[in-house]
């Protein structure tokens, strides 16, 4: 029996059936131990951007590494890379002038983003103000608070109320939030977390006028709209850095991680708008929550190089493309017997949903002996999220292969 617990398995399986061991990856392809390639359809779990094996990242880091690790970054210490991170990533913010709180992933910046909204209703001297609502699907993270407001159900089970004050809504009808609002009345309620794409509920695109409409709802209802940005961050999304840049959304808060370092080392960022912000930068008021690794010199040092490649290479452009690409190849799909319904056409996502949901893991291993890694999200949705590098051919080489993987 081997030692390694995994995430999300089935360990009976992994023990019985054993381990797919991932060995090295360039580009938009992986290999395994055995040396069997396989194109990355997930690009890791939605965050290779830049494609693996980037060596200019490699490097960054250990420049970086050599010269300081790391150093905390609680009072008033920081590093230089951290420092001119931090001034970077306010320039690409939808919002001007937001400031930057980093995290160690995406889950810290969703309960860290939690703690920010209530805490900040505290100093407009409004504490009542504490319902945080999350939406059905929804997924943000494993920490507690993120579990609690996320909107995955078997994610909750076993472990009894996980955080008081929590709702969910549906995920893809505005008028829910505002019956919400109306049940519960908005001064009760703190902020609504909203994912731009559900990811790993499923893959289900934003229903047209959605984001707007909710966007609206929070403005004009006095609750802080937090835009999850930990799948659709730093290109995702197609042509922008960020879907609140895309659609217009200025969110009060927005959680990201993944992208930005690429995967290269984990690392989280919250922009924080600065209505939000004021408080806290006054003088005499401590929000006190920070990570040891929140604005990792060597995470950020990674960041900012593959800022740098996404820049240079025209990525964001890149992955607008991959959205028609996407939609081209896939989209037949939808004829398939086997295939309920094929979900594409914003930014470099797809879902390919299951007529069957129950045939997803047999179909990610079928996928496999194709020369495809990919992954069941939801209920049976075979999740399409490449790196941007992918090239035209590699994705209709994709879609040949799930034809095939179909029968």
């Amino acid at each position: 029996m081997g030692s390694l617990w995994h995430g999300f398995a089935d360990m009976g399986a992994v023990e019985r059936d054993g381990a797919f061991v991932v060995a090295r990856g360039e580009g938009a392809y992986i290999w395994d131990e055995a040396g069997r390639r396989y194109l990355d359809a997930t690009a890791g779990l939605w965050f290779t951007n830049v494609g693996h094996g980037r060596r200019e990242i490699a490097d960054a880091v250990a420049a970086q590494l050599s010269t300081l690790a790391h150093y905390s970054n609680f009072g008033d210490l920081t590093a230089p890379v951290t420092q001119r991170l931090a001034e970077r990533l306010s320039e690409l913010a939808p919002v001007p002038g937001s400031k930057i709180m980093f995290t160690s992933g995406g889950s810290d910046s969703v309960d860290t983003a939690a703690k920010l909204a209530r805490r900040f209703w505290r100093e407009q001297g409004r504490p009542d103000k504490t319902l945080l609502v999350g939406r059905r699907l929804a997924y943000h993270g494993m920490h507690v608070a993120g579990t609690a407001l996320a909107g995955i159900e078997v994610n909750h089970e076993g472990y009894g109320e996980l955080m008081a004050d929590t709702r969910t809504v549906e995920f893809d009808q505005a008028q829910a939030l505002r019956t919400l609002i109306d049940e519960v009345g908005a001064d009760r309620i703190a902020a609504f977390f909203c994912e731009p794409i559900i990811g790993a509920g499923g893959v289900y695109l934003p229903p047209e006028g959605y984001l707007t409409e909710v966007r609206r709802l929070c403005r004009d209802n006095d609750i802080l709209f937090v835009a999850d940005e930990v799948v659709t961050g730093f290109g995702r999304i197609g042509g922008s850095w960020f879907a609140s840049t895309r659609f217009g959304l200025e969110p009060d808060l927005m959680t990201t991680a993944k992208g930005l370092t690429s995967g290269y080392l984990p690392m989280g960022a919250v922009f924080v708008a600065p209505r939000v912000a004021e408080p806290f930068f006054g003088g005499g008021v401590w929000f006190r929550h920070g990570y040891t690794y929140g604005g990792h010199a060597g995470s950020a040092a990674a960041a900012m190089a593959n800022l740098d490649i996404i820049e240079r290479e025209h990525l964001l452009d890149a992955s607008k493309n991959i959205e028609s690409l996407l939609h081209e190849h896939l989209a037949p799909l939808a004829g398939h017997p086997r295939v309920a319904q094929v979900r594409s056409g914003l930014g470099a996502v797809a879902g390919v949903q299951l007529a069957d949901p129950s045939e997803g893991p047999a179909m990610v291993k079928a996928l496999r002996a194709e020369g495809v890694s990919t992954r069941s999200a939801g209920q049976g949705a075979l999740q399409i999220s490449p790196a941007f590098v992918i090239t035209d051919e590699q994705i209709a080489e994709l879609a040949a292969a799930i034809g095939r993987a179909l029968g």
